[in-house]
């Protein structure tokens, strides 16, 4: 009961004055806000991708599923080192995993199956399978990037399609999320 000159509160919960929605639209409308934001995660900032063939033993396998990431990826640029997730050149409907070698301005050569960058060896600890051959020198060219399997006899690369054209590249794989035996950073 309200005292004259002061106003009764209005109850709280659903007499509260304002109309509840149906539980379904509530159901609705967090499925579709959830699926935005999948969609958005997945275009823009993380994709799950798994491995297939093997260009990159040992560090990855057949079955491995990595996390790349698209965001600073396309933020920061290529980093010779990192591995990316790309476009095939070759089979357009296809994603590929290889090592950046050179970016941009390097020249890289490959003399008795060691990879020289500017002029310098690059320590290759990963590389556990790998022939005498040689290769180049090749300048990289602004918008490309030399790209290497880990396994070298194994892997359909640069050597052999040639620059990769940087729009390709989806993003860096950082981690290995699944089998459980080898979750970890790459």
């Amino acid at each position: 009961m309200a005292m004259s000159g002061e106003k009764a509160a209005a109850p709280v919960g659903h007499g509260s004055g304002r109309p509840t929605r149906p539980l379904w639209r509530e159901i609705v409308q967090t499925v579709v806000l959830a699926a935005v934001l999948a969609f958005l995660i997945r275009t823009f900032v993380l994709e799950s991708f798994q491995v297939q063939g093997h260009s990159m033993f040992p560090t990855l396998t057949t079955g491995d599923r990595v996390l790349v990431d698209k965001l600073l990826y396309r933020i920061e640029g290529p980093r010779t080192g990192e591995i990316v997730v790309f476009q095939s050149p070759v089979k357009e409907n296809q994603d590929w995993i290889k090592r950046v070698i050179g970016v941009p301005g390097d020249t890289v050569k490959i003399v008795a199956g060691q990879v020289y960058i500017n002029g310098h060896r690059y320590a290759e600890p990963f590389v556990k399978l790998n022939y005498r051959y040689n290769y180049g020198p090749v300048t990289v060219t602004p918008g490309h990037l030399f790209v290497l399997g880990d396994n070298r006899t194994n892997s359909y690369d640069s050597r052999y399609f040639g620059l990769l054209a940087e729009w390709r590249v989806k993003g860096d794989a950082f981690v290995v999320w699944w089998p459980p035996k080898v979750i970890g950073g790459i």
